[in-house]
């Protein structure tokens, strides 16, 4: 699949172009689109998507939100699936994506880790098959995070809601107080330089699941995206997202 790639100069462009070299997902990169260009690139680059003049079987973004509607409007022009791998929209840019995506393939989502997205329904499922059991969340980042829990929580957090509709938040523990049979623990840990580890444990009278997916490098999204922009080919117009791309 031939690609066009929104933010060829950042941290995550520059991981998708590594992918690519290595024909990860049968990747072919054709041209990236940057505000940092400067003619220099070894591969084709353009300031603006006014000056594109290529074309390819799917856009990837890794730009900024700044460039939603730039973005939206050239890819809607060209019917061009779009991979939208940034995040920080505005509720308004949000509606344009839902207006775009009734014209195109769009695939949106906040974390483009196929190991997130698998962990997130694993909890669903084991949640729903040991309704009585309890259900502990634990996360842990580099000591630089400043959200906790962290969104991945979270998600994780209303998979299990999903499938256990009385479930409450507990957000750490302290102190004299037992534990209630809807509490689902959140526990966040902040040391060191670690890109992410979460844990789902679910334990019942006889028996402990503990579902665990770590995190080794920040490239594991670019796989993710290159995933997404596979998935997209051929797709009828829409909203798409992980849990989409991992049930297919």
């Amino acid at each position: 699949m031939k690609i066009l790639l929104s933010g060829i100069k950042g941290f995550m462009g520059s991981e998708v172009v590594k992918l690519c070299e290595k024909g990860v997902r049968d990747a072919d990169l054709l041209a990236g689109v940057d505000i940092n260009a400067n003619g220099n690139e070894e591969t084709l680059c353009f300031k603006t998507f006014n000056e594109v003049n290529v074309v390819s079987d799917v856009l990837i973004d890794f730009s900024h939100f700044s460039l939603t509607e730039a973005l939206l409007d050239f890819a809607v022009m060209n019917n061009l699936p779009l991979v939208l791998a940034t995040t920080g929209q505005t509720d308004e840019q949000r509606e344009l994506i839902k207006e775009a995506a009734k014209k195109i393939p769009i695939f949106f989502a906040a974390n483009y880790s196929l190991g997130v997205a698998l962990l997130i329904e694993l909890a669903k499922k084991t949640a729903a098959t040991f309704p009585e059991a309890d259900i502990e969340i634990v996360e842990t980042h580099h000591n630089r995070k400043i959200d906790a829990p962290s969104g991945t929580a979270l998600a994780i957090f209303d998979a299990v809601k999903s499938v256990r509709s009385n479930a409450v938040k507990k957000l750490g523990r302290a102190g004299l107080e037992k534990r209630t049979s809807d509490e689902i623990g959140l526990h966040a840990i902040r040391h060191g330089n670690i890109v992410g580890i979460h844990e789902v444990i679910v334990g019942t009278e006889n028996q402990t699941i503990t579902l665990r997916h770590e995190a080794h490098s920040r490239a594991l999204f670019a796989e993710g995206a290159l995933a997404a922009a596979q998935f997209l080919i051929n797709k009828e117009p829409g909203l798409y997202t992980m849990n989409d791309l991992i049930k297919e």
